[in-house]
């Protein structure tokens, strides 16, 4: 697909800020027509250094929680002024997704870009840690790294050339997903799916010199590409 938003975004300065998978197009795929209304309040859970933060901001209309629990707010808010987003557009948070620090029924919606399998995996999650940060009606959009089929019991060599066993329990297939969602009580699932995205998600981190995109090259030059793919999913609280 084209990802003519994400586009405006390709420089080498965005681009180092990035922490997995580019997230700017995951996003972008992610929300295409969306139902999210412009104006709304929006949590971006797992928000890294903030680019998916300022997609949402400047893209989407939307004001902006950015809520991290590894990234310091003040070295985002410092980026956010230096890409024009005021105060009032994006506010960085420090925040565990397991205990976020908001009023019950605050956002409108939240969004959460190559990071909800770290915590999500929980299927009391959604019930018990999310959901009531949102309010009835309110929508969330997630996506994820994930496996075509899974084969945890019979892990690919190309897969372990990166990637401990313990590290890849992170990725699972769409059917392992849905089970999980399904299990949610309180908000109705939208949507499931594989994204169309994948080698082209890759490339732009692939490129980076970080330690961790060096080592995610050892899998993905040895053809294990073919066992991953995106999940997409969209809930919306009854």
């Amino acid at each position: 697909m084209k990802y003519s938003i994400s586009q405006k975004y390709n420089t080498p300065e965005l681009q180092a800020k990035m922490m997995g998978p580019n997230p700017l197009k995951l996003q972008e795929e992610m929300l295409i027509n969306n139902k999210i209304p412009a104006g709304s309040l929006v949590c971006d859970l797992g928000s890294g250094q903030g680019v998916t933060s300022i997609m949402l901001a400047h893209d989407y209309g939307f004001t902006v929680y950015a809520a991290d629990l590894w990234s310091e707010p003040q070295v985002n808010r410092d980026f956010f002024d230096e890409m024009g987003l005021t105060h009032e557009q994006i506010i960085p948070v420090k925040a565990d997704a397991f205990d976020l620090p908001f009023e019950k029924e605050f956002f409108d919606a939240v969004v959460s870009t190559d990071s909800y399998n770290y915590w999500g995996r929980d299927p009391e999650y959604l019930d018990a840690k999310l959901l009531p940060f949102v309010k009835s009606g309110g929508y969330i959009y997630a996506c994820v790294p994930g496996m075509k089929k899974d084969c945890h019991d019979n892990l690919p060599e190309e897969l372990l050339l990166s990637w401990t066993p313990e590290q890849l329990i992170y990725l699972r297939d769409i059917h392992y997903w849905t089970e999980i969602l399904n299990q949610c009580k309180d908000a109705k699932v939208i949507s499931i799916y594989e994204m169309e995205g994948n080698e082209e998600l890759w490339e732009v981190w692939l490129n980076q010199e970080n330690e961790i995109a060096v080592n995610d090259r050892k899998t993905m030059e040895a053809g294990g590409g073919k066992y991953l793919n995106f999940i997409a999913f969209v809930l919306q609280k009854k």
